[in-house]
């Protein structure tokens, strides 16, 4: 009876553990959006612009950019005090710590990341041109799921009205 038991508790703490390790793989998607998106997130930067997720930039990154947002590349998105901080907490809270994400990329852009210069290496630069592109940052261009933080290479989309010369990188 004792080995019975003790085969029954084995295979449970066994199928309790790799339960475990299957949700810690769905939850810790790298770029995926938290589930905790503040309103004020997706009311203030995501009218400009897509609500980028926040494990796309380090810490570090995010605070720089909350605080220079009167200058944010270039337009003023200056936020009142209480949004802002609640924006910028989430941000850190949920800021990137893999590997690749730990290191700040020049100017704190999510484009000029070592990660996303690999991930995009065979994208023509006349494709971040296109009229149905304008840049490298428009990422729902290409990214069907992009506004819920989804990239996944089974979701891309050729953007429409780009010559089909540049679908190498859609076609991998």
């Amino acid at each position: 009876m004792k080995i019975l038991l003790r085969d029954c508790l084995s295979r449970v703490a066994t199928i309790v553990c790799l339960s475990a390790a299957v949700g810690v793989v769905h939850a810790g998607e790298r770029t995926a959006m938290p589930a905790d998106v503040p309103a004020t997130y997706l009311q203030e930067c995501a009218s400009c612009h897509i609500a980028y997720p926040p494990g796309a930039l380090p810490a570090a990154s995010w605070q720089r950019i909350m605080s220079t947002l009167d200058s944010h590349y270039g337009t003023d998105a200056e936020l009142d005090a209480a949004p802002g901080a609640r924006i910028g907490a989430w941000l850190q809270r949920h800021a990137g710590t893999w590997k690749h994400v730990s290191e700040a990329p020049p100017h704190d852009r999510i484009t000029r990341s070592r990660w996303f210069e690999r991930r995009h290496r065979k994208v023509d630069a006349a494709v971040w041109r296109h009229d149905s592109v304008k840049s490298a940052a428009n990422c729902a261009a290409c990214h069907a799921g992009a506004e819920r933080g989804r990239f996944d290479d089974d979701d891309l989309r050729f953007p429409a009205g780009l010559d089909a010369r540049y679908r190498g990188p859609w076609n991998d």
